[in-house]
């Protein structure tokens, strides 16, 4: 008994040294994931900021390049100009000088932001949170190592019974919000007609919104209905958005969609990672949670072209129309199709 309780004390002893610096790891990763995605707004709020004089289409020309524009925020700084009283006009030189100065010093403060985090992740982030413990099961000897960009890797977890339909509703389903939430800079200043303060407000009520949805709502959802079931209400939450969305013509028509936006966006996600996750086994556990998050970065790309594209042709209401009609084909694929299986079996 002696000798079977000393290999287990060894055996705990490195993953309860690691336990102990957990408390300050992990709210300092949430605090750095919090600085990223505020310095990342403050990069999708410059453009219509700097935006020419012809108006926010005329912008749109330079949208795809992304990482030409000076990341700053601007927005609470930059008034509108169509919104300037010709009293207060300043002389074109002095006027050019203001504007270089409070665009600059946002982009002072985004790019220290940046420099900071990337400092701290560096040195109080450690390379490995985990401790080796009996438990963890080791590569073969001999095998192949696993590497961040191994495709055959990710082609297995794909091929598994029930991943692929799933991961490609989480792309699919998503996308058309994703490249209307990508235009909304452009959209809120030249649709609605908001300044760069009023659509800040705005960003920071959908924040909001995405916070209670995620941390109150669908918990409380997920004990009462199954997976299945609220991944068939995202996507038709979706529909009904993407209809109203085609119709809509005010802020005020855009913020009652805007809860049922969140819900939809906020359920997908939460509802997809757990389908996943469950479909694999739990060594696999890292890389489909990869998979999952290489969605976000893939709308970033494609969607400015694709988004920019959109909305000088067809305006606004197109991106309703796709929304519409892709989750309408989804929710007929869903509705024909169950994707009920086993994923709680032992792996």
């Amino acid at each position: 008994m002696q000798g079977a309780a000393a290999p287990r004390g060894q055996g705990r002893s490195p993953s309860k040294k690691d336990t102990l610096g957990l408390p300050w790891v992990v709210p300092l990763t949430y605090v750095l994931a919090a600085l990223e995605l505020t310095c990342l707004f403050m990069q999708f709020s410059i453009l219509p900021v700097r935006r020419p004089a012809r108006g926010a289409r005329g912008a749109l020309a330079v949208l795809p390049g992304g990482l030409g524009s000076v990341p700053a925020p601007g927005g609470r700084l930059q008034p509108s100009p169509a919104r300037r009283p010709p009293a207060l006009r300043l002389p074109p030189a002095w006027s050019l000088h203001a504007h270089a100065a409070r665009v600059h010093c946002p982009a002072i403060v985004a790019l220290v932001a940046n420099l900071l985090g990337a400092i701290i992740s560096v040195t109080c982030i450690p390379a490995s949170t985990k401790g080796a413990t009996v438990d963890v099961q080791a590569p073969p000897p001999g095998g192949p190592k696993a590497s961040v960009f191994d495709l055959k890797a990710i082609s297995r977890l794909l091929l598994l019974p029930g991943v692929l339909p799933v991961f490609l509703i989480k792309v699919v389903s998503g996308f058309p919000s994703g490249l209307f939430m990508i235009m909304f800079s452009i959209i809120s200043m030249d649709f609605f007609q908001l300044g760069p303060s009023q659509a800040g407000y705005l960003m920071s009520f959908f924040g909001v919104l995405q916070m209670v949805v995620q941390g109150l709502v669908i918990g409380r959802l997920s004990s009462h209905f199954s997976e299945e079931a609220l991944l068939r209400a995202s996507v038709l939450v979706f529909m009904v958005v993407g209809l109203a969305m085609a119709l809509m013509s005010t802020v005020l028509h855009f913020c009652f969609l805007v809860p049922g936006l969140v819900f939809s966006l906020c359920t997908l996600n939460v509802v997809t990672d757990s389908m996943l996750t469950k479909a694999v086994s739990a060594s696999d556990t890292g890389t489909m949670l990869g998979l999952c998050a290489s969605v976000q970065p893939l709308t970033r790309t494609l969607g400015p072209t694709l988004g920019g594209l959109l909305y000088r042709s067809f305006g606004v209401p197109i991106f309703g129309h796709v929304q519409f009609a892709v989750n309408f084909f989804l929710l007929l694929v869903l509705w024909r199709k169950p994707m009920t299986h086993k994923r709680d079996k032992a792996w």
